[in-house]
């Protein structure tokens, strides 16, 4: 049985420094990763043993959408720029095609959030990536989504 990228090991050595070279290249001013980006988040996503990425993140009022919670939009861009960065750590640059976002509890704006994202099925058209956010152990929005291989 052949493997899938999705059941080869990824050494996390070598997808941190692919995740770096994309990021650098493809997303050198991206809202949600990139550090150059003043007005960004400049999210630092981690490859793992797993083959998934992961991140840390703690808001401030100014990403509110109701007040002391994260603005959804925010949240979605976050998501998706986890699965993003999980393509990357492979060496993939894609773009999505379709994102699914399920909220499912409320994000405390002042409190540290964790992404984690991790590539579901990579053998039958677009790649598909799940990702979560969790806050406080708590999973409090999930996502699913599509992507397509960038063509340069």
């Amino acid at each position: 049985m052949p493997f899938s990228m999705k059941t080869m090991p990824v050494a996390p050595d070598l997808a941190q420094i692919r995740l770096f070279n994309n990021q650098t290249e493809a997303h050198p001013f991206c809202f949600v990763c990139s550090g150059s980006n003043p007005m960004g988040l400049a999210l630092r996503h981690e490859p793992q043993p797993d083959g998934s990425v992961s991140a840390k993140f703690l808001g401030h009022s100014a990403l509110e959408g109701y007040s002391g919670f994260l603005h959804g939009g925010l949240i979605a861009a976050m998501l998706d720029g986890a699965m993003t960065n999980c393509l990357f750590a492979r060496g993939i640059r894609g773009l999505t095609a379709e994102l699914k976002v399920r909220y499912h509890e409320s994000v405390a704006a002042s409190e540290e959030v964790f992404l984690q994202a991790w590539l579901e099925d990579d053998a039958h058209g677009p790649y598909q990536l799940r990702a979560n956010l969790t806050q406080g152990g708590e999973v409090k929005a999930s996502a699913t989504g599509k992507f397509m291989k960038q063509h340069e």
